[in-house]
Parts: structure tokens; sequence; C-alpha cells
């Protein structure tokens, strides 16, 4: 793939070939300058069939194959991804505006997720045990079949391996649906999994849009369906998949929560608060989004805006993805400061020399927000904080609780007692103590409460093995000498 000049046009990956029939199609733009850079196949139902068809075909040898031959072409594959750490770099910043250091930070997440993988060897062991005189049980774990990943715009490269390394390496075969936006990255990725020796048919890739998404949630022969993306569409896919009887669990959106005592350490608080509302440009579902200030912390917020102030777009700042991302982001700052808010930074109207054609909105702090403002309580997706003001502890988890999100919430201070009641009180699936982003690293699981995430168990980390797999048990009995009881 050639990273100078255009792109040549984006294609379907299947059965271990890269293939492009006459659908409609689509641009895929550049958000840093607004430039079109490929072309992209708008699949239909028909791609999905055959995509599922060769993952079908490809299932019976591949989860056959022992741990040790999956894991393997893995461990290979990681090294692939190591040796081509600029490209895979570049390919994120020029599909999804990120600044390189967060772009190379999302492929090294990437090969952490398949060191994980090829370590599920040693953490799943089979369950033996002699439950009655010479009678035995046994649980082993077996594979679903093949299974779908539905992967969103804002981390290319990483959010697609949460998935495949593990759903692949249990031994299922899968389809996987980028975002239309961002199709670059796997695109690659299916050539490196090709280089890596991974059989034909256990990994195909379908681009398009709705479609796409609507024919993996019908198709009879998917068993399981990941989502990622916004609470909207996750609730819409949970519902469609589950209705055909498959395993689903779609991650949506978040309106995060940090909770800023007046005992918080100013320095650390204000740098990882604004790195927490502004790091992607603000889109992550784990960005601060609200920071609910409690009594006199006035020092803090100053020393947010002077920290503030040293992003600059284009530079240490990246774009976000798209125009209607920019206006709809604007729309909700200019909307606060009309209802009476305070805007301390304002990030409208951010024009980058060079890259007019550039999609930037600049680090934004809107104080003085009230819990029914739209800023308040809708997920804004871009490097936008809200603060508001909380009179004691109770209050601010009151703020918190009230969300109807729940992915992250964090607490700033330095007392212990503090830290734990937020902990226990917060309405989240993940919980910060003086971190602004409190992402668990393997093999711990990433997943959020409440309208952050619809279905039961994790796509990541150690329980992901309980979603991407079902349980086989066997009982068995060799000795006719043995007294007969209820289990004979």
């Amino acid at each position: 793939m050639n990273l100078t000049g255009q792109l040549s046009e984006v294609k379907n990956f299947i059965n271990g070939k890269f293939e492009r029939n006459g659908q409609k199609e689509m641009d895929v733009i550049n958000p840093s300058d607004g430039s079109v850079i490929a072309t992209l196949p708008l699949s239909t139902a028909n791609d999905v069939d055959k995509a599922v068809q060769a993952a079908k075909n490809a299932f019976p040898s591949w989860s056959m194959m022992t741990f040790k031959e999956r894991v393997q072409i893995f461990f290979r594959y990681r090294t692939l991804l190591e040796n081509n750490m600029d490209e895979l770099t570049k390919l994120v910043q020029l599909e999804n505006g990120k600044i390189y250091s967060e772009a190379k930070a999302e492929v090294e997440k990437s090969m952490e997720l398949c060191e994980f993988a090829v370590s599920i060897p040693q953490i799943i062991v089979n369950e033996v045990q002699e439950v009655s005189n010479g009678v035995e049980c046994r649980i082993e774990r077996k594979p679903l079949g093949v299974v779908a990943s539905i992967a969103p715009f804002n981390f290319p490269n990483m959010v697609p391996h949460w998935t495949m390394p593990n759903a692949l390496v249990l031994g299922n075969t899968m389809v996987m649906k980028p975002s239309e936006i961002v199709p670059l990255s796997t695109v690659r990725m299916a050539e490196l999994l090709k280089e890596a020796g991974l059989p034909d048919g256990v990994f195909n890739l379908v681009n398009g849009g709705k479609e796409v998404v609507e024919a993996i949630c019908d198709h009879p022969d998917i068993k399981a369906v990941s989502f990622v993306g916004s609470t909207k569409v996750a609730k819409i896919v949970y519902k469609r998949a589950t209705s055909t009887l498959k395993r689903c669990v779609a991650l949506g959106g978040a309106k995060n929560h940090l909770l800023v005592f007046p005992d918080a350490n100013p320095e650390m608080t204000a740098s990882n608060v604004v790195a927490s509302m502004s790091g992607c440009a603000g889109q992550r579902c784990m960005a601060a989004s609200v920071m609910v200030g409690v009594d006199k912390i006035q020092h803090i917020i100053d020393r947010m805006v002077e920290d503030a102030k040293q992003l600059i777009p284009g530079e240490n700042l990246g774009s976000v993805i798209s125009e209607a991302a920019k206006e709809r982001i604007e729309g909700y700052i200019s909307e606060a400061e009309k209802n009476g808010a305070k805007i301390l930074l304002d990030g409208r109207n951010t024009t980058v020399a060079g890259k007019e054609g550039g999609f930037y909105v600049g680090p934004t702090i809107i104080d003085y927000v009230t819990t029914d403002m739209s800023v308040a309580h809708e997920e804004i997706f871009g490097p936008v904080i809200s603060i508001i003001r909380a009179k004691d502890l109770d209050e601010a988890i009151e703020i918190e609780n009230g969300s109807n999100y729940g992915n992250a919430a964090a607490v700033f201070t330095q007392s212990g007692g503090l830290a734990k009641q937020v902990m226990e009180r917060a309405s989240a699936g993940m919980i910060g103590v003086n971190i602004g982003v409190p992402v668990p690293r393997e093999p711990f699981s990433f997943g959020g409460w409440n309208e952050s995430k619809f279905g039961v168990g994790d796509i990541t980390g150690r329980s992901s093995i309980e979603f991407w797999t079902q349980n086989k048990k066997t009982t068995t009995k060799w000795n006719p000498e043995a007294q007969t009881n209820w289990m004979s």
C-alpha cells in the first residue's frame, strides 16, 4: 500500500484474496487536510455471504489445529506489526487524523493485544475432576465457529485487534467490517496476516456501510458479533443480532466524569485532565468529558487552561474525523455559551496553515455548566471538557450517577477515603484514581456499564475467552466393577 499520493482502491479480502466487484463506492477522506486518499466499495449482503462461506469452509481445519500451531502464526504477525511500525502509524494518521505519537501508541497497543493472544494457551486450562468413584468430568473450551467484528473509526488499528487475535487463536474464523471512514489499516492488517501464514478464509474483510452491518446481524451462519461505536447504533446492532439468536457484545458511547477535589495535586491533576479531554482529539470513549469540581478548585482550573493553551492543532493536537463532526462539536460549544456557560478556552473556528481543508477543533474548556445543558449529558466526541461545580462528595456522585452512560469515571484526590467512596459509588465499569484515562491493560478486560455496553461478557482480556468459546462437558467411566450410583 503506497502512502505517497493517491492510494490504490480499497478492496475486500475474502478467502485469502483481495477483490472488488462492481459495487457502488465512496471516497475516503484524509481529515487532516480534506483530501481524497482512496475509494471504498459499498459492499452488499452478497459480499457478506461470500465472506461467511469462506470462513465457514475454513473453520473445520483451523479449529482442529492445536493452540501451539495457531499461536505461532500470531507470533510472526506480532513481529510484522513491529517491523512495519512506521508504515502502520502513518496509515492511522492518514485516515484518522491523529498526530504521529498517538497513532504509534495505537499500533503498539495492537502488538500488546497480540502478546496477550499468544499467551492464551497458558491461561485456558481444561478442568478435570474425579467426581465419583471411577467417574471423571472434564470441561473443554471449544470455538463457536464463524464470528464477526464491527469496528469504529476512532482507533482503526487498535480496536480490530481487540477482537481478531483472541477470537482466531481460540479457533474461530472471522468476518470483519471496519468503519467505512477508515478502511486502510484493516486492509494492511489482512496483508500482514496472510504474510504471517494465516490460512485462507480464516480472516475475511468486508468494507461498506449499513447494509454490511445488517447482513452480519442477520446471517444465520454467524455465531457471535462484537460491535464498537455509538450507543445509538450499539442498541440497534445488539437487538438485531440477538434477535437472530447470536451472541453479541456491543460497546457504545460515553460521558466520562472526572471528580476533582481541592486536595488533588494541582500539576498532576491539570495535566491528566487536559490530556484525557484532548488525546486523540477527544475522539475516544475513555476521554474526559465532564469535570465535576468539588468546592474550591479554581487553582486547578486555572492551571488546566494554561496547560491546554500548549495544545496546537496540527502539531500536538490532531484533527477530528470529518467536517460534520467539526460542525457538531462547535455547535455544542455555541449552545453552552448561549445558555450561560463561560468559555474559558475556545477551540471554534480553528484552521491550520497549509491544511485549510482539514477538520480541526482547538482545545475547549467550558465552565459553569449546569446539568440540564446538552454539553453536560450528551457525548460530544471532541477536545472539549465541561466543568460542573459541586459543593461536596454526595452532590458530585449524584451528578456522575445521573449520566445514562457508564464507561469510565475518575477521582483526583490525595485522600484514600474519598477515593474509596468514589470507587464504590460511581456508576461506571472502569474507575481511575488520579488517572484520567483508566483503560485496563491485558489480561484485564475493557468494558463499561449502563448505556455504554450492551450484552454479557467482554471482547478483550481474559474474560473474552468466555465470549469467544463454548464449554464442552464430558463425563467418562471405564471401571465396570465400581459401585453403581446416580452417576451411572
